[in-house]
């Protein structure tokens, strides 16, 4: 894991830890200042905490915590401590906007449950001024970065990118601050990420078959993977047969392809049955001919052939994060050279700093 700065708040890592090793784990927390950034204050009545990273919500996570003293909404940063051969490092998990707090009181001591959210949380509460538009040729990250700054409190890491816009970007009635700049940075191919200190970073869109996988699980190292481990995936309708129509007032052309290959488990003759998938208004540039259309159904079939597993393992924590690929090489489960890609993480603050892990592959079902 890379060292992490923060304007002289230093996590600096001397130590290489070794996560198959035995180690003793602890966790700090540290109401942050927001105007800084850095740690102000210690909290010592922490009982329990859960991470939730999920590259599904906008927010891209939450928290929870349940605590011994009452606090009023601010920030917390979560440290996971790792002692081992006789040198602490520390590695934080997330920092996050503390707000509703629930309380309880079991006749000796008083409990406050508190959900918390990432720093994007800001930009979810807020909206674009109604007409709220950026012109043409505007470079589109350094304004980014600049709209980012004038409406939340989280460091900004900028990216060096000098795309421009090649149209108006006109924000929607219902976008927040957060929708309407997830789009933006789309717009020059990168996405809103959050780093380990909760400062905002910007990632390029990669595509997930030109991932490097960063780290392998597999039997050997079966320390660190805990023996439950799951594999969903739904055939339910993904076709077998696809049929395109092309029809103008002056071409009427036709495809139909089929999947009747044995070795798949989609085919007609495995299922006994036809699923049919139609594309009755396919884009094609220019005029297509029937070599055109038949060469594009053929590619439609082959790319609805694709069946999404969702894996989820759990292990002790190793520092992989949401977007990262890994290899599952767990022959016993039978994942054998499988790179999946981390799509959401939960993080339980407790013995072994246990990591539930959610990851997607895709597997081919036809040619």
């Amino acid at each position: 894991m890379p060292d992490l700065s923060l304007d002289g708040n230093v996590q600096v890592q001397k130590y290489e830890v070794n996560w198959h090793e035995s180690m003793q784990q602890t966790y700090e927390f540290y109401v942050v200042d927001p105007s800084t950034w850095k740690d102000v204050k210690l909290l010592n009545e922490v009982e329990s905490c859960t991470i939730t990273r999920d590259a599904s919500v906008q927010t891209l996570g939450s928290a929870s915590f349940d605590v011994g003293e009452s606090l009023d909404e601010c920030y917390v940063r979560v440290y996971l401590v790792v002692i081992q051969n006789g040198f602490t490092s520390k590695f934080p998990l997330g920092t996050y906007l503390l707000q509703t707090p629930a309380a309880e009181f079991d006749g000796k001591q008083k409990k406050y449950s508190i959900d918390a959210y990432t720093p994007l949380m800001e930009l979810k509460e807020s909206y674009p001024p109604i007409g709220y538009s950026v012109q043409k040729g505007t470079q589109i990250m350094p304004l980014a970065c600049n709209i980012f700054r004038e409406h939340m409190r989280a460091p900004i890491i900028s990216a060096k990118n000098e795309e421009k816009l090649y149209s108006n970007f006109v924000a929607n009635l219902d976008d927040t601050w957060l929708s309407f700049l997830s789009d933006f940075v789309a717009s020059a191919k990168y996405q809103i990420k959050l780093d380990e200190l909760g400062q905002v970073i910007f990632e390029p869109v990669v595509a997930d078959e030109s991932l490097r996988p960063v780290k392998e699980f597999n039997d050997d190292n079966s320390s660190i993977l805990l023996p439950s481990i799951k594999d969903d995936r739904d055939l339910y309708g993904i076709p077998n047969v696809v049929e395109v129509v092309y029809s103008t007032d002056k071409l009427h052309l036709y495809s139909r392809v089929v999947n009747n290959d044995p070795n798949s488990p989609i085919s007609t003759v495995v299922r006994g049955r036809e699923i049919v998938h139609r594309d009755s208004s396919p884009k094609f540039s220019g005029t297509p001919t029937q070599d055109l259309v038949d060469k594009y159904a053929d590619q439609l079939l082959k790319s609805l052939s694709c069946l999404e597993h969702t894996v989820t393992f759990t292990h002790s924590y190793y520092p992989v994060r949401v977007g990262d690929a890994v290899i599952l090489n767990y022959k016993r489960a039978g994942l054998e050279n499988i790179v999946a890609k981390i799509t959401a993480q939960t993080i339980k603050c407790g013995t072994g700093c246990s990591i539930q892990e959610t990851a997607t592959y895709t597997t081919k079902l036809w040619r």
